[in-house]
């Protein structure tokens, strides 16, 4: 038995609003969603677990125009060509995100010493006061 999800439920679910779930839609980041008999839109777990994926690609600053790209890749089918072009579009992704995740150390290093200086200097102001 399939489980299904209404928008209200999906937006709860994974924290975005049902506009912005629309507005998916309505760009061709995911698919059409299956409707119910009152046009009321089902979610299926498939569909969420596409969504959380989107949302990790979004959380890490992929662009919009480059997801709709890898969505409309999917869409086309796991030949040769869209097989490729999606591993190469994650692996350019995964660089930019190694790249940033030094950036963030180095830069979380400066902070922690600038932290240290300043706990430092307030232990010497206390001892002198």
């Amino acid at each position: 038995m399939s489980t299904f999800y209404s928008i209200a439920e999906i937006a709860q679910k994974l924290g975005i609003t049902a506009h912005t779930l629309r507005y998916y839609e309505r760009i061709g980041l995911i698919d059409h969603v299956n409707r119910a008999g009152n046009s009321h839109r089902r979610y299926t777990q498939d569909d969420v677990r596409w969504l959380v994926f989107l949302q990790r690609l979004r959380s890490t600053k992929m662009s919009i125009k480059q997801m709709q790209r890898y969505a409309a890749l999917g869409r086309a089918g796991n030949h040769v060509e869209s097989l490729m072009e999606r591993r190469a579009m994650l692996t350019e992704h995964a660089r930019y995100l190694h790249a940033e995740l030094i950036l963030l150390q180095e830069t979380l290093v400066v902070l922690d010493d600038k932290v240290n200086l300043y706990a430092e200097l307030e232990r010497d102001a206390i001892n002198k006061g």
